[in-house]
C-alpha cells in the first residue's frame, strides 16, 4: 500500500515538473511574441494557457486525494502540502505569460516595447525563464543548490525593474503615454514570474529540509 503511495506522490511531482516545462515554455513564446510582433506565437501562448490551468485542478485533486486516503506525515505530509501551494504558483506563472501574449496580440502588428527597451526586456525574459527551468530542474532532483541559484536570480530582474523605471520617468521619454503603459505593464508581468519562481524555489527548501521560509516562520510570543 505504501509502495503504492510513493509511486502515485513521484507521479504527481513529475506532473509538477511537466507544469514548470510548459510554463517555461510559455514565457519563451510570450517573449518571441512581444519583441517579435509575432501574432501566431501569441494566439499559442493564450490558448496554451487553458491547458496549463487544467494541470493545476488535474494535480490539486490528486494531491488532496493523497492527502485523504493516505494520511501522509512528517516529510511526504510536507510534500504534498508543498505541492498545492506551488502548483498554484505555476498556474499564476501561466496566466502572466497569457497576458504578455494578449498584449502582443493587442498591438500587433506593431510591437508593445519600443525599439531602444527590447534589449532590456530580453534580459529580463531570459533571466525568467532560466527561473522557471531552474525551478523545473530543483523539483526533478529535489536540489537545493539548484533552489538557491533560482532564489539569487530574482535580483537580476528586480534590477532590470528599475532600470526600466529609470528610463520611463526621464523627462526626454519619447515614446508617450501608450508605450509607457505597456511597458510598465509587461515589466511587472515579468516580474511576477520571477517572484512566483523564486517562491518555488523556496517552497522546495521547505520540501527537503523541513524548514518554513522566514516570511513564514510564526512570530515568538
Amino acid at each position: 500500500m505504501r509502495d503504492s503511495y510513493r509511486e502515485q506522490l513521484d507521479e504527481v511531482l513529475l506532473d509538477l515538473v511537466e507544469m514548470s516545462r510548459k510554463v517555461a515554455t510559455a514565457v519563451r513564446l510570450a517573449t518571441k511574441a512581444l519583441l517579435e510582433a509575432d501574432l501566431q506565437r501569441a494566439e499559442t501562448v493564450i490558448s496554451d494557457d487553458e491547458a496549463i490551468n487544467q494541470m493545476r485542478v488535474d494535480i490539486d485533486n490528486r494531491a488532496f486525494s493523497l492527502l485523504a486516503r493516505q494520511a501522509p506525515v512528517a516529510g511526504e505530509l510536507r510534500l504534498v502540502v508543498a505541492t498545492l501551494r506551488m502548483v498554484t504558483e505555476l498556474e499564476r506563472m501561466g496566466d502572466l505569460a497569457a497576458h504578455i501574449a494578449k498584449i502582443a496580440r493587442l498591438r500587433y502588428p506593431e510591437r508593445a516595447v519600443p525599439d531602444d527597451m527590447i534589449g532590456n526586456f530580453s534580459r529580463m525574459a531570459d533571466a525568467t525563464e532560466k527561473m522557471v527551468l531552474g525551478v523545473g530542474r530543483a523539483l526533478h532532483d529535489r536540489n537545493i543548490a539548484d533552489a538557491e541559484t533560482v532564489q539569487e536570480s530574482d535580483h537580476e530582474i528586480d534590477d532590470l525593474r528599475r532600470s526600466q523605471f529609470r528610463i520611463m520617468l526621464n523627462p526626454d521619454w519619447p515614446h508617450g503615454v501608450e508605450f509607457a503603459v505597456d511597458v510598465a505593464l509587461l515589466g511587472r508581468y515579468y516580474e511576477r514570474i520571477a517572484d512566483h519562481a523564486e517562491a518555488i524555489a523556496r517552497r522546495l527548501v521547505y520540501i527537503v529540509t523541513g524548514e518554513l521560509p522566514e516570511d513564514e516562520v510564526p512570530a515568538q510570543p
